[in-house]
């Protein structure tokens, strides 16, 4: 009898949980929906209810390695998304639209986390030139998608419509609302009638399932990914310091204690190690957790050239020395301050000594407790590789000294 008791409670435990953990997905379903002003018929849609069936693959195979690969950018954008006061869902379409890469380009050369085509960047503020392109800045860029996609909201009042403009075009849409005859999001995603590109069909369910799995804390803390839900405002992972135009980065990841490569990924818009010369000031991004090392270590009015002196030799044009230097010949007027074209034999010029990309070396300076060890560690090296680039028959170095650095 006892047994009975127990299985019966045991049974009702089991139902009674398992209602509730329906009635919690159900109703995360219905908040994402709401937040984009979707109507709740969408739970039906055949696409995304197919989505949802698929979803443990889903899971495993995209969404939580996606998550992983915008870590440094979700805090960032979460907070910018909600001090905007639109819909967190947004968040998910950059990683709808990018995969949460910052360098992210597609064929239809759209660039950046949030994938904005060079006309509309520019529209809305992003500078595109031979120094930067904004459209891979993570700041930047979402200060002007939110811009946007508020533009988009204000002229067709969903957001869901608005997440469908900034994906095919405000034409295409307004289009597709004018020959269903209606902006339900169900109708206008109809398989047949096709009154959207079938990319944005997919599109704006994708949007939709991320931002649900987003709210499943019990899918998050089970595979070890809590540390991405809402629990307000989160600390950035990088923070923004100003520096004079022209300036070299390398003394600043000196500085960090950083590898150039290391400080150049949290630096995606910059084309060279240089800060844009045509600028007074620009700034960069350094780690949260450098800030405090930058603050005592880096002096910017200490920063040490990073330029060669070129004295021009008959016969010489601005384009042959940029060949030389394998950078723009722009680039060489700007620092330069030359509009003309006109350079006369003898006349010295300024000009960047490296691409970042490129195969030249950098210098570190030994110091007290270095080892060959502990600064090829530093730089992603080998041991072997600083003793071939700087001829060393031993491993014995000596403070004050420097070493050859490539990169790579």
């Amino acid at each position: 009898m006892i047994s009975r008791v127990i299985l019966c409670l045991a049974l009702c435990v089991c139902f009674s949980y398992a209602y509730f953990v329906v009635e919690d997905d159900y109703g995360r379903q219905v908040e994402v929906l709401k937040n984009l002003d979707i109507d709740t018929s969408f739970l039906q849609d055949n696409m995304f209810t197919s989505m949802k069936e698929d979803i443990s693959l889903y899971r495993q195979k995209q969404f939580l390695k996606t998550l992983e690969n915008g870590a440094e950018f979700i805090p960032v954008l979460r907070n910018m998304i909600q001090e905007a006061g639109i819909p967190e869902a947004f968040l998910y379409m950059a990683m709808a639209e990018s995969g949460f890469s910052a360098k992210a380009y597609s064929k239809a050369k759209a660039s950046g986390l949030w994938q904005f085509m060079a006309e509309t960047a520019k529209i809305y503020g992003l500078i595109i030139d031979d120094y930067v392109d904004e459209r891979r800045d993570p700041i930047k860029s979402t200060e002007a998608a939110i811009k946007y996609l508020k533009v988009l909201h204000d002229r067709f009042g969903k957001w869901y419509l608005a997440a469908m403009a900034y994906n095919c075009g405000e034409g295409r849409v307004a289009r597709a609302i004018e020959q269903a005859g209606t902006d339900n999001l169900y109708v206008l995603l109809d398989e047949k009638a096709k009154y959207l590109p079938k990319e944005t069909r997919g599109y704006i369910r994708k949007v939709v399932v991320m931002a649900y799995l987003s709210e499943d804390k019990n899918f998050l803390v089970a595979n070890s990914a809590d540390h991405f839900l809402n629990s307000g405002v989160l600390e950035n992972a990088f923070v923004q310091k100003e520096l004079s135009g022209g300036s070299s980065i390398f003394d600043v990841a000196e500085a960090l204690e950083m590898s150039l490569n290391e400080l150049w990924a949290y630096n995606p818009h910059l084309n060279y190690f240089f800060t844009p010369p045509n600028k007074k000031n620009y700034h960069i991004y350094i780690p949260k957790e450098k800030e405090k090392q930058y603050e005592r270590d880096f002096d910017a009015s200490k920063i040490s050239s990073k330029f060669d002196v070129y004295v021009v030799a008959k016969g010489d044009s601005f384009y042959k020395i940029a060949q030389k230097y394998d950078i723009s010949y722009k680039i060489i007027k700007d620092f330069n301050g030359i509009t003309s074209n006109t350079l006369k034999p003898g006349q010295k010029l300024i000009v960047p000594a490296m691409r970042i990309a490129s195969s030249a070396p950098q210098y570190y300076t030994i110091k007290s407790g270095d080892t060959l060890l502990s600064i090829s560690s530093k730089y992603n090296l080998s041991v072997a590789q600083l003793k071939k680039t700087n001829n060393l028959k031993n491993e014995i170095i000596y403070p004050g000294s420097k070493l050859e650095i490539p990169i790579r």
